[in-house]
């Protein structure tokens, strides 16, 4: 059976989701406040952690930075009010699996919930482009020999363009592969992720690693393979 951590102060919202999701065959334990849901978190025993943003305490935006910070991989999914994209973009940066805007339907998050459970796990697999080294097995990657330390979705990212070098990958494709979103969604994320590699993994002689595919996507390809674009 599978256990889901609620870290909710409201009363209302964390019994509609405890009784909801035990009818779905679901383990629920909740936590009201951030120290508490932290400290159960830390536990490892949960299979996925709900969480509110504003909690009395620690915020759900600082708890999910000490579990990534500790090592702790739980899929972590925001249920919270605030609505804007920067919102969006800090709570996934920050380590969060996903974000379900308040409100929402119960239908919705079970489907979320079912998304995160069914991700296959990747094969143990070293990748290698250039200066570029990426450890899968050891989640570690290097670039020019020096470990470079990646949030996960920036981690996510460049594997899935690294496994997919030499094909453009579009960005509809991206958001579904890497954000699991399946309807229409802003991806103005990507950008801001693309970015950031981009300063993690500084261009040398050769150019850009990540290269922009205007109007379509982004790229990583061999220097001699000119037909990808």
């Amino acid at each position: 059976m599978k256990k889901i951590l609620i870290i909710e102060d409201e009363p209302g919202i964390s019994t509609f989701l405890k009784e909801g999701l035990e009818e779905e065959g679901y383990q629920i334990e909740i936590a009201e406040e951030g120290e508490s849901g932290l400290k159960k978190a830390l536990s490892g025993k949960f299979d996925l952690i709900l969480m509110d943003w504003m909690l009395p305490g620690l915020s759900g935006l600082e708890i999910t930075n000490k579990l990534r910070e500790t090592d702790v991989v739980t899929p972590i999914i925001f249920l919270t009010a605030k609505d804007t994209v920067q919102d969006t973009i800090l709570g996934l940066r920050s380590g969060a699996n996903d974000y379900l805007k308040k409100p929402f339907s119960f239908e919705e998050l079970l489907e979320r919930i079912h998304v995160q459970f069914r991700k296959p796990h990747a094969k143990t697999t070293v990748f290698r482009h250039g200066p570029l080294t990426i450890d899968d097995a050891k989640h570690e990657v290097k670039w020019f020999d020096k470990t470079v330390s990646l949030t996960q979705k920036e981690y996510d990212l460049l594997l899935f363009l690294i496994k997919n070098k030499n094909r453009i990958c579009t960005r509809k494709e991206i958001l579904k592969k890497v954000w699991d979103i399946h309807f229409e969604y802003s991806s103005g994320v990507i950008d801001v992720y693309i970015n950031s590699l981009r300063k993690k993994l500084p261009a040398e002689n050769n150019g850009e690693l990540i290269e922009t595919v205007r109007g379509i996507g982004y790229i990583i390809k061999d220097k001699e393979d000119e037909s990808g674009i």
